[in-house]
């Protein structure tokens, strides 16, 4: 197995013909580093998010905002990970039609609120 940074790190599951900006639905699953549990946590089998998660929860429901052919499955925040679908229905090349979701939030939110969201996830 491969090593990464020293770790070792597992094989793409990526489908190696697949061009990811084809027409489809793409299940999509982003982790916190070190399995932080960031984004709240389960009391009496419900999901309780925290700040960060109520942010990831409000980031997801934006990217259809800034992709227009782009359509949102379900999603579920979970204490250290999220599970979402995007839809993809392009008439042309997605690179053509989507502003980065990061550059976007980023750009929208106050200088304050940045530094209070980063200090509150750095260890």
């Amino acid at each position: 197995m491969d090593k990464f940074k020293g770790k070792y790190r597992i094989p793409s599951t990526r489908l190696q013909n697949w061009d990811y900006r084809w027409n489809g639905y793409y299940f999509v699953t982003i982790c916190t580093e070190n399995k932080e549990e960031y984004f709240g946590e389960i009391k009496n089998g419900k999901m309780h998010l925290s700040p960060i998660g109520i942010i990831a929860d409000v980031l997801w429901h934006e990217i259809k905002n800034h992709a227009k052919n782009v359509e949102l499955g379900e999603f579920v925040v979970m204490p250290n990970h999220i599970h979402g679908i995007i839809i993809l229905n392009n008439d042309n090349n997605i690179s053509d039609n989507v502003e980065t979701l990061h550059a976007t939030s980023l750009r929208q939110t106050s200088q304050p609120a940045k530094n209070e969201f980063m200090s509150s996830i750095s260890p």
